[in-house]
């Protein structure tokens, strides 16, 4: 079925400030949800559909559509197979509208946990696909082709029972390893970003309430927008939120249609006292000129302005950047400014993934280099920051 959709809206290829613009008056601001914002909508503002029928006949897709009225709805047979969408490469010029004014509704048909043992001890099933943001550097649009939208699994209960069952089949742990020395660590957004899927429904909140309720695991996952309305979730210390931070100015090149880095570390203490664990991704590290300096900068930033109760519990991932041939092809379409930094062949090499992907990484020793040099400037500038892990 199809109805008539609003008006359009455009995106440019640079960072977005999403906070503190005068669209609403403070006492409006204060009485209604964040995601009902001005600021949000700036972010998320959809005007079509795609969704398989199953999807909307949910009472997870009802309760997205009923947020969504007057909104045109396509329906297709799979949320991966959208021709007007996925393998069109005319799409790339469109790529950050396309992620504005377009969302899919699907059903999530392989519900599979497996093994991780890096950020997180398992990879649950993401409630989500895709994003509103636009990360150059992100590796999801690399198997969608051309358009890279949020899709949200409206069979968000049967991800929940099959994430509660295996946790349950796990036991208690009992030993303690990088991930947590005492629970069980679940990342729930892999794929997606669950600080920006809940401006759409409630997956994410049912989700932080699952793990408020397993006492031998945690919830974990990684987010570059700060959205208010996760704070009345009461996770209980039950989910792990991991604010990605990288230099201000690779974020304003890279990290588009983010939140700016300097309120993601502003809002870790808010985060902290409405009972989540907050950790840290240094991520991506981006090798160029003057990032030895401009990581040391964002790191006494941290010193600075963290509270001791945000450092005393704080951790770090440190991830170096990992690139795309097909990825750094659609950037050039939309972003090539971005490549210019991303794209360097004479230091990185091919390495496939443990995902089976064939990717391009930083040589061995450029990136052993690189990685002793950011451990370095952690113990100068913040040792209290505790490294779980360096990829």
């Amino acid at each position: 079925m199809e109805r008539p959709a609003a008006g359009s809206a455009s995106g440019e290829p640079e960072q977005q400030a999403l906070f503190g613009w005068p669209d609403a008056p403070p006492a409006q601001a204060a009485h209604q949800p964040f995601r009902d914002s001005p600021q949000a909508r700036r972010l998320l503002d959809v005007r079509e559909v795609y969704a398989e029928p199953a999807a909307l006949d949910s009472p997870r897709g009802r309760q997205i559509m009923a947020r969504l009225p007057g909104v045109r709805v396509t329906e297709v047979d799979s949320h991966w197979r959208i021709p007007s969408l996925h393998g069109n490469d005319g799409n790339i010029a469109r790529w950050v509208r396309i992620k504005t004014e377009t969302l899919v509704l699907g059903v999530k048909h392989t519900l599979a946990t497996r093994p991780n043992g890096r950020s997180a001890d398992w990879i649950a099933p993401g409630p989500s696909n895709g994003c509103a943001m636009a990360c150059a550097y992100c590796y999801v649009p690399r198997r969608k082709g051309y358009a890279n939208p949020i899709t949200l699994f409206t069979n968000i209960e049967a991800i929940v029972a099959h994430v509660r069952r295996h946790v349950r089949a796990q036991g208690p742990k009992t030993t303690p390893n990088q991930c947590d020395p005492q629970a069980w660590v679940y990342d729930i957004g892999e794929n997606g970003d669950c600080s920006v899927d809940a401006l759409v429904c409630d997956n994410t909140a049912d989700l932080v309430a699952a793990f408020r309720g397993l006492p031998t695991a945690k919830a974990s996952f990684a987010t570059k927008f700060v959205n208010p309305d996760l704070l009345a979730l009461d996770p209980q210390g039950r989910t792990r939120v991991r604010f990605s931070l990288m230099p201000a100015d690779d974020a304003r090149l890279l990290d588009i249609r983010t939140s700016p880095v300097a309120e993601r570390i502003a809002a870790a203490a808010d985060f902290l006292d409405a009972s989540y664990e907050v950790h840290f991704n240094l991520s991506p590290v981006v090798l160029r000129p003057g990032w030895q300096r401009d990581w040391a900068d964002l790191l006494i930033h941290l010193d600075d302005v963290l509270p001791a109760r945000v450092k005393e519990q704080a951790a770090a991932e440190i991830i170096m950047l990992t690139h795309n041939q097909s990825l750094h092809e659609v950037n050039l379409g939309w972003h090539p400014r971005a490549e210019e930094v991303l794209w360097q062949p004479a230091a990185q090499e091919t390495k496939r993934s443990q995902n089976g992907a064939l990717n391009v990484r930083y040589a061995r020793e450029i990136k052993q280099q690189s990685l002793t040099r950011i451990q370095q400037l952690l113990a100068s500038h913040a040792p209290w920051l505790r490294i779980r892990y360096a990829f």
